[in-house]
């Protein structure tokens, strides 16, 4: 199985990707033959700051799933505004 067959698996999920000589948190958007589009999460802002397009060949490491990506999730998801029942 190619790298690109099973990242499609995770697409629209936050990870942590390195890629030539950079690296980052983001959302992969899209999976292409030979690329894919990558969305960078900012950590300090918690806002999705730059999409980009990978070569494919360029893919260093992908983590998926790790403590360090639960964190910023649950971070995430606390600073999201509450919802109030009342008002729906």
């Amino acid at each position: 199985m190619r790298l690109v067959d099973k990242l499609k698996l995770f697409e629209r999920q936050l990870v942590f990707m390195k890629w030539g000589s950079s690296e980052g948190y983001g959302r992969i958007n899209y999976v292409g033959y030979d690329f894919l589009e990558f969305e960078i999460f900012d950590t300090d802002d918690l806002e999705y700051t730059d999409k980009i397009l990978i070569n494919a060949q360029l893919i260093l490491e992908v983590v998926i799933k790790g403590s360090d990506i639960a964190r910023i999730l649950a971070e995430y998801a606390a600073s999201l505004p509450d919802h109030n029942k009342d008002n729906v």
